[in-house]
């Protein structure tokens, strides 16, 4: 059987970076980061304070009261990336709506209504229980697919910080099999008390901006927000006429099982990943431009990061540009992997390769190119995007135009 290329039509993001295409694409080519001081959560009694939040958010201004007050935060970014992505792709004018399916990734879901119901209730007020709903998290991709009614095959992923990656090379396989014609798949996160308490236990979450691949990295900035693609055939796209931002050449996912929350710190199992990515999209290393890394500023994460780097690119690592996108996002949780996808395939068609900010020194473990002092001019047709995530839970995307 013909191995059929999965084609990007369509792009939708919503984050504290950008609440469109557009205004994600002025602060990634600028290196504007959304990681400052949050009011959205009451984070006084936390050694961390800093997030990248949606700012200025008024769901009345995307919504009606009815699916304002039904659809939790996590819902409405997703709700909101989905329709971009889609009015972008125009899929669903050509395809009958059982052609077109939902794949998402998700992560604390709703957390932060339920939050905000149970601290209600516990006060003595009344609250609807339909605030609960969210807190499951294939509810984003129920109000996707009846919002924009699409009737075709729906599922969610949930396996922490790599959900929304492992979801997008879920979609193009959905689309490769023949069983969807088109695909809108990504996904979305909002912060909560939850994972900001979890993190802070963690001791992860640094005082000041996260610094991916500095000397002196201390840990993560959270994030929030939600990021999609519409995936369809390339050949099917070309006929409809629609606009072919990239394509999904591959991907690999795996379970490394070394630890409940740290990586496995040789980079083997890291390596063997994006090496398998690359088999299956057909690609050999030599042609891989740079790397979107996980980079999550922590020592742990970053330094492994690099070791597999060495591993798969051998001699040619120090030109691999590996860099991190998380401290313009801060780390966005369960819609981390499909953010930081779109910002590749963005700066892949821009022709170069962000920075990655906050340099706050040189780390001799980490010896590689990490595009520390601004993005650079790249004509790449390729690059990877990683997504490494607690319990092992990693994956790989091959990514190209």
């Amino acid at each position: 059987m013909k191995k059929k290329r999965i084609a990007i039509t369509g792009l939708g993001i919503f984050c504290g970076a950008g609440k469109n295409i557009a205004s994600f694409t002025e602060s990634l080519l600028s290196g504007k980061s959304a990681i400052g001081p949050l009011d959205l959560l009451d984070v006084s009694d936390f050694q961390g304070k800093l997030g990248a939040q949606v700012r200025g958010y008024d769901p009345l201004d995307y919504f009606g009261r009815k699916h304002a007050a039904t659809l939790s935060r996590a819902d409405q970014f997703g709700v909101i990336a989905a329709g971009e992505a889609l009015a972008e792709s125009k899929a669903g004018g050509y395809y009958s709506p059982y052609d077109i399916g939902v794949c998402l990734g998700a992560g604390a879901a709703g957390m932060f209504q339920g939050e905000i119901w149970l601290k209600e209730i516990i006060s003595g007020g009344r609250m609807h229980p339909s605030l609960l709903r969210g807190v499951l998290p294939d509810r984003t991709a129920t109000a996707i697919a009846d919002i924009y009614t699409l009737g075709g095959y729906q599922g969610t992923i949930t396996t922490a910080c790599s959900s929304s990656a492992t979801a997008i090379g879920w979609g193009a396989d959905l689309v490769a099999t023949g069983r969807l014609k088109a695909v809108v798949c990504g996904g979305t996160d909002a912060l909560s008390l939850l994972t900001f308490a979890g993190f802070n236990s963690l001791r992860v979450v640094d005082t000041e901006p996260c610094a991916p691949f500095s000397l002196d990295r201390r840990g993560i900035s959270l994030g929030e927000g939600a990021a999609f693609f519409v995936l369809e055939d390339e050949d099917e796209a070309k006929v409809r006429g629609a606009r072919i931002y990239g394509f999904i050449l591959g991907y690999a996912a795996a379970g490394e099982a070394h630890h409940m929350t740290a990586p496995e710190p040789s980079g083997v199992d890291a390596a063997n990943l994006m090496r398998s990515a690359m088999r299956y999209a057909g690609v050999s290393p030599s042609g891989i431009g740079w790397v979107n890394a996980h980079g999550t500023g922590t020592p742990l994460n970053d330094l492994l990061e690099t070791r597999a780097l060495k591993l798969v690119f051998g001699e040619r690592a120090r030109k691999v540009p590996l860099i991190s996108t998380k401290a313009l996002t801060g780390h966005c949780l369960g819609a981390a992997g499909a953010i930081e996808a779109l910002a590749t395939v963005i700066a892949l068609n821009a022709g170069i390769i962000p920075q990655t900010l906050n340099f706050r020194g040189y780390d001799p473990e980490c010896d590689l190119e990490y595009c520390h002092g601004g993005k650079v001019t790249s004509s790449a047709h390729l690059a990877l995007s990683n997504s490494f995530a607690f319990g092992g839970n990693i994956t790989s995307l091959v990514l190209g135009i």
